[in-house]
């Protein structure tokens, strides 16, 4: 067993954890964080995307034992006091969703991108979210939420 420290949602935890215990699987098993869901174990699909010290990355291709001392960031610690954020909202109101499965590595991914680049074009969104499958929705919506969301006014991925 290998002990960890790590902030999850802004709320600090220590923990005994085997040194081979997925990121996606402490997060939704041992912390009950279950809003990040398990796509496909194989990073393929961008499902379980997640912050790490403010860095998207598929968390099921990260150890937990490698966010020791980090910072992590799920689609659950977006809202603050019950208020989405801009994206999130966005999202919403384009309707960027059908089943929903893949709608936090989405956001998770976006959110880096327009951190990077806060005005990115249709393409641009497309590259960028080129990791993350989508099986329902065609990608048109998802693309114009997160046009949506760098226009919109305020800090989109406060």
């Amino acid at each position: 067993m290998a002990r960890i420290s790590v902030k999850v949602d802004g709320t600090a935890y220590e923990d005994e954890v085997e040194p081979r215990l997925l990121l996606v699987h402490y997060l939704r098993d041992r912390l009950g964080l279950t809003g990040t869901p398990v796509g496909c174990d194989t990073s393929s699909c961008g499902a379980c995307t997640v912050e790490l010290d403010g860095v998207s990355v598929k968390s099921c291709s990260v150890l937990a034992v490698q966010a020791d001392g980090g910072e992590v960031t799920t689609v659950q610690g977006l809202a603050r006091d019950g208020e989405w954020t801009p994206l999130q909202r966005a999202f919403h109101e384009q309707h960027a969703l059908q089943c929903g499965y893949c709608t936090p590595g989405m956001i998770m991914a976006a959110r880096d991108l327009l951190r990077e680049n806060p005005d990115p074009d249709a393409d641009e969104v497309r590259e960028a979210l080129e990791g993350n499958m989508c099986r329902c929705t065609g990608y048109q919506n998802i693309v114009r939420a997160v046009l949506a969301a760098a226009a919109a006014p305020g800090e989109v991925t406060a």
